[in-house]
């Protein structure tokens, strides 16, 4: 029999790599797309058959019932989410909207009308804050700093609340800081990777950014899709740190990227005030060595193999007259 997988926010980074990993399994998917798909849509009909497109909105309850309805999933992906941690400052509202309550939301429709379904729940590393123990666990108390952090740990309490409540087979997948060729150009990795390419063809003169002291674990997105599914079937459910382990600078990214293709990176990057967070977090690393034991999972590409496969990526896209850019 044909698993059913209900995605949203497919169109996204996650939702991208999540989509081609359960087709090539053999999946049915369902994917809640939103309203600016961009170059997604180009390439949905390679999956033919197997995935079907579904109008739906965290905000609103009644599409969010329709589309479980009709999706009748074996699986819940939630990935739709206002990801911008700066931006969750400039409309906290509206993340608070998409973030938290948009959770509840989804929850409430899976359990009236799919309670067998398992669910996933895309949490963040950012809800440990600063202060927090160094690596961060699934044990690490949680001292978010920002508005996008505050709704991402409220959703991963209601998840586990749903789970112990009512029986629900409800997992969050605790994310580090994961990138590729699809990351969004607002994200610091895609803007420092883009700009790379720019300035290698002679399209841009420099790259102004924030904080290059920030210390992050970087992995690759479509490793972590990998450990959302195990969570799926797995036969309890539970929460899992996923991370690489390792911990890099905002400088070390744009050290790595510059070098990929010959260039010093000092003689180009500027630090700009306007960049900088009103609070940030110091360091994110992660343990995830409870996935690796209870899965099996562990990532398989390695910070410079990431960065490298972006600033390629950036390169042939900016080669391109009018290539699509990713939103």
């Amino acid at each position: 029999m044909t698993t059913r997988a209900l995605i949203t926010g497919a169109a996204g980074q996650d939702g991208t790599y999540l989509t081609e990993l359960l087709i090539g399994k053999g999946y049915e998917v369902y994917g809640v797309i939103g309203p600016a798909p961009g170059a997604f849509r180009d390439g949905i009909g390679r999956w033919g058959e197997a995935y079907t497109v579904l109008s739906a909105d965290l905000t609103d309850m009644e599409s969010l019932l329709r589309a479980v309805e009709v999706s009748r999933p074996d699986e819940v992906y939630n990935l739709a989410a206002q990801s911008s941690v700066g931006g969750s400052w400039v409309d906290a509202v509206t993340t608070t909207e998409v973030n938290a309550v948009g959770v509840v939301r989804l929850l409430e429709a899976v359990r009236q009308t799919a309670p067998q379904a398992h669910v996933f729940q895309a949490a963040s590393a950012e809800m440990f804050g600063n202060g927090a123990e160094v690596p961060q666990r699934e044990s690490t108390p949680l001292r978010p700093h920002s508005p996008y952090a505050a709704t991402k740990a409220y959703a991963f309490h209601i998840a586990r609340s749903y789970r112990e409540s009512y029986g629900m087979h409800v997992s969050s997948g605790i994310m580090f800081n994961h990138e590729s060729p699809l990351r969004g150009m607002q994200f610091v990795t895609r803007k420092i990777t883009n700009t790379v390419a720019r300035i290698k063809l002679g399209l841009a003169d420099e790259l102004c950014l924030g904080n290059l002291d920030a210390k992050r674990d970087w992995g690759f997105a479509g490793d972590y899709v990998e450990a959302m599914r195990l969570m799926l079937q797995s036969a309890e459910a539970d929460d899992y740190v996923i991370a690489t382990g390792e911990v890099h600078t905002v400088r070390d990214f744009c050290e790595t990227a510059f070098s990929h293709v010959g260039l010093d990176w000092r003689r180009y990057v500027r630090t700009d005030e306007a960049s900088m967070r009103p609070v940030d977090v110091d360091v994110l690393c992660g343990d995830s060595s409870k996935a690796r034991r209870l899965l099996g999972w562990e990532p398989k590409v390695r910070f410079e193999e990431l960065a490298a496969m972006m600033v390629d990526a950036d390169m042939q896209l900016e080669s391109q007259a009018d290539g699509p850019v990713r939103s």
